[in-house]
């Protein structure tokens, strides 16, 4: 999957969205943000990814008039696709004290970031578009949550739990201890499943609405929800 390629796409559909909903339109997915404040957002991220690619302490700051804010959001796009572009192997700052990370991995993760927010756009839009992202993109989007951001982030686990995600036939298997990182490891037998198509599973995951299904007490999933 080429990742510089899905980010495209996906920004600029975020793009479309934003300007034709205006930025003071709310944002729907995200009920304290308007759209301003979602581009705003997406446009520090880009700049972060700029600097953490290149092993450099994030320092950009994205200006506050609709219009700077735009322009200066075009610039740092085109400065991390430079940047994402370098050979995926090659290291890059990490935001996760203990665990190493690639520009292949910053790539991945400004591909969904891109996508959960480009959905998040949308929902400002009246009506809100059917957008539906496929099965290879959000199966990969699912790999990554459990697989690579999880397990990288602060222990915060009130008791031991495991947790099934379950999509297209595929298991992904977390396993939660207080004050442990969370591992990814083989199914075993769940405290709580979250299942469904893959783009429902996905949304679940971010936070986003869905019509996934939980089996199980949904506040043992509390601990995995997206910051």
């Amino acid at each position: 999957m080429d990742f510089l390629e899905v980010v495209d796409v996906h920004t600029d559909a975020l793009k479309r969205a934003a300007l034709a909903a205006g930025p003071a339109a709310p944002v729907r997915n995200c009920p304290k943000w308007t759209i301003h404040d979602l581009v705003r957002h997406l446009a520090w991220v880009h700049a972060f990814a700029v600097a953490t690619a290149m092993n450099r302490e994030p320092d950009a700051t994205p200006p506050e008039d609709w219009d700077d804010l735009l322009g200066w959001w075009d610039g740092q796009r085109l400065a991390a696709r430079e940047a994402l572009g370098r050979p995926p192997e090659t290291p890059a700052r990490s935001p996760f004290p203990g665990f190493e990370i690639t520009v292949g991995d910053w790539a991945r993760r400004m591909a969904h970031e891109a996508a959960v927010h480009r959905l998040d756009a949308e929902s400002a839009l009246d009506p809100v578009p059917a957008t539906r992202l496929s099965p290879a993109f959000t199966l990969d989007g699912i790999d990554e949550y459990a697989t690579f951001l999880v397990p990288r982030r602060s222990p915060r686990y009130p008791v031991a739990t495991t947790v099934h995600l379950t999509a297209a036939g595929r298991t992904w298997a977390l396993y939660l201890t207080p004050g442990e990182h969370a591992r990814a490891g083989e199914p075993g037998t769940p405290d709580v499943e979250l299942s469904g198509d893959p783009d429902d599973v996905y949304r679940a995951l971010w936070g986003r609405p869905n019509s996934a299904t939980v089996v199980g007490d949904p506040a043992l999933l509390a601990p995995l929800a997206a910051p």
